[in-house]
């Protein structure tokens, strides 16, 4: 289940990046978009888009298609 992590947070971060881009909330998807503060260590913020639900269906996804690979 560790090995799908990084593929499900990869998978959300992209599609939510399109949907969230284009002005839409993807209904039961609920992509949200929010701002990291990075100004205490001297860097820029930076702004993402994210969906829970978007994250918990990749990282399942990714996890049977790594279990059919075995």
């Amino acid at each position: 289940m560790f090995k799908a992590i990084p593929f499900g947070i990869f998978l959300t971060l992209l599609v939510a990046l399109f949907i969230g881009s284009g002005g839409s909330s993807g209904g039961l998807l609920h992509v949200f978009h929010f701002t990291v503060p990075l100004e205490e260590f001297g860097l820029f913020d930076f702004q993402l888009y994210w969906s829970w639900t978007l994250f918990l269906a990749g990282t399942g996804l990714a996890f049977a298609i790594l279990l059919m690979m075995d």
